[in-house]
């Protein structure tokens, strides 16, 4: 897809199941098959446990928390996201402990208090729909557990990189640490510089909005 159509598509999309399944069903691979390099940077060292991988997508996140001895639920709203995932995991190792939901998480509850770690990378919706999502997903973390929310920062607007223009769909990790209340600690809550290239091939510094937060 022409990023400038995909710039278009996510200007008018409803974020919906056919939305994601066509996406999806529409190329061979829609992302790297590498983990976020967040995820990887604050939980390479954690001990496993269970872990919610929210929006996983084609699974590369969940399979690389798999094969470090963490019990994984991946979920996401696409079918046909999570038939590449399960295969894909198949490839690797069959005997990691993944367990695949499809589930729309716009109104999704997940086990309260349930997970070691629950993370959500670049899941971009309107404040309207990712705030209670925030919230929901914040209750199933453990005692003890880390909330690892990554996200495009709104300052990514401003450079030539490939994203939508809906300014609604970005945000700061500061407005995430606001939803949390005296139970948790924050860790990190910074928007943290990375480089890629744009649509052209320049080169362009990006921020990820990064949330980190324990449990007491």
């Amino acid at each position: 897809m022409h990023p400038e159509s995909e710039h278009n598509e996510f200007e008018h999309a409803v974020f919906d199941q056919e939305f994601w399944d066509r996406r999806y069903a529409g190329q061979h691979r829609v992302w790297s098959g590498n983990p976020n390099p967040q995820l990887v940077t604050e939980t390479h060292e954690l001990p496993p446990g269970r872990a919610l991988d929210v929006g996983c997508g084609e699974g590369a996140d969940a399979i690389w928390l798999a094969e470090r001895g963490w019990q994984v639920t991946g979920v996401d709203i696409s079918p046909v996201a999570l038939v590449r995932a399960r295969e894909q995991a198949d490839l690797v190792d069959r005997g990691l402990r993944i367990g695949w939901r499809a589930e729309d998480l716009l109104s999704w509850e997940p086990e309260p208090r349930a997970y070691d770690l629950v993370s959500v990378q670049f899941l971009q919706l309107p404040s309207a729909a990712r705030t209670p999502l925030f919230q929901r997903l914040a209750a199933s973390v453990a005692p003890g557990g880390m909330l690892l929310i990554v996200g495009h920062h709104p300052s990514d607007l401003q450079t030539t990189a490939h994203r939508p223009r809906t300014a609604d769909l970005f945000y700061p990790p500061e407005e995430i640490a606001l939803l949390l209340d005296a139970g948790w600690t924050v860790t990190e809550c910074e928007a943290r510089p990375r480089p890629t290239t744009d649509p052209e091939g320049k080169s362009v510094t990006i921020h990820d909005s990064v949330l980190v937060a324990l449990r007491s």
